[in-house]
């Protein structure tokens, strides 16, 4: 069984900070979602909103905060961040976060994270921005670690850019462990982190690149030992106003491999039930 197929990301807030209201809309998107047949719910993992979302004084709420309400107002949806930047969080910290997010939503949490990419952001926070291969190597070390304390009672880990000594993390996850989605489709690094250490993998680009990164990612797997089909391929999806044109990227993205979709938006209530029909023809 695959991690989710029918995702929904609230990848936008609007461009208006009217306070408990933005909130709201961000639950009722999430409550509908489920409620039309989306198996999972992603927000961001940002400090403040990109330009194509309208930029930084546009509303953002912290991730793990909010997936943890999102988990009060839904009872079946998958929820997680997609994906948080590993040069933002700790990952013992990360660790923690997810597995409180698993528990107080009775086993629903993935864990998203992948290498980064806002300069901008990081600069405008303080946060450090390493080069793209320390980049890298941190994110394969911090999911060795947050593998660990998930999975384990306890665990000690000594790496170069983390450490972890006779770490506890309690209360643990509902069912033993958490499934991690790596973000990204580099085709020499990422796609090779996600062949060791993900349950799934989230990619971009029509069904033609999807295809290729998908067939890059089989490789990867086969040079590790790591069997292909465990990994639940998912990719990016936005489903625009035309239903039919919708259904038919949907179908070739299925034809490339892909076992899953993410939609990007915070649809409104109409679009929401029709995409959400559209989803469970093509990924039942």
């Amino acid at each position: 069984m695959g991690v989710f197929k029918r995702g929904l990301h609230l990848g936008s807030y609007g461009s208006i900070d009217d306070g408990v209201a933005v909130f709201e809309r961000a639950c009722a998107a999430a409550i509908l979602a489920e409620q039309v047949g989306f198996d999972a719910i992603s927000v961001p993992d940002h400090m403040h909103q990109n330009g194509t979302g309208g930029g930084p004084t546009s509303p953002m709420f912290e991730a793990y905060t909010l997936l943890g309400a999102l988990a009060m107002r839904t009872t079946t949806v998958k929820l997680y961040a997609l994906v948080s930047p590993v040069t933002l969080r700790n990952p013992a910290f990360l660790a923690k976060a997810v597995t409180t997010l698993d528990v107080i939503s009775d086993g629903r949490a993935i864990l998203g994270v992948g290498a980064a990419w806002d300069v901008d952001e990081h600069a405008a926070y303080g946060f450090d921005f390493p080069t793209t291969g320390e980049r890298m190597d941190r994110l394969d070390e911090a999911l060795s670690i947050c593998t660990a304390l998930m999975g384990n009672e306890h665990s000690t880990i000594a790496g170069k850019h983390y450490s972890v000594t006779n770490a506890y993390n309690s209360p643990r996850p509902i069912r033993g462990s958490i499934p991690i989605l790596v973000g990204g489709g580099g085709e020499k690094r990422t796609l090779d982190i996600v062949a060791r250490h993900a349950d799934a993998c989230n990619v971009f680009g029509d069904a033609k690149t999807v295809r290729h990164k998908y067939a890059v990612l089989r490789e990867h797997c086969e040079r590790v030992g790591r069997d292909y089909n465990q990994i639940t391929r998912t990719a990016f999806v936005s489903p625009g106003k035309d239903l039919a044109k919708f259904e038919h990227q949907l179908m070739e993205l299925a034809d490339a491999g892909a076992q899953g979709v993410v939609v990007l938006g915070m649809l409104e209530a109409e679009a929401m039930q029709e995409v959400g029909a559209s989803l469970l023809r093509i990924f039942p």
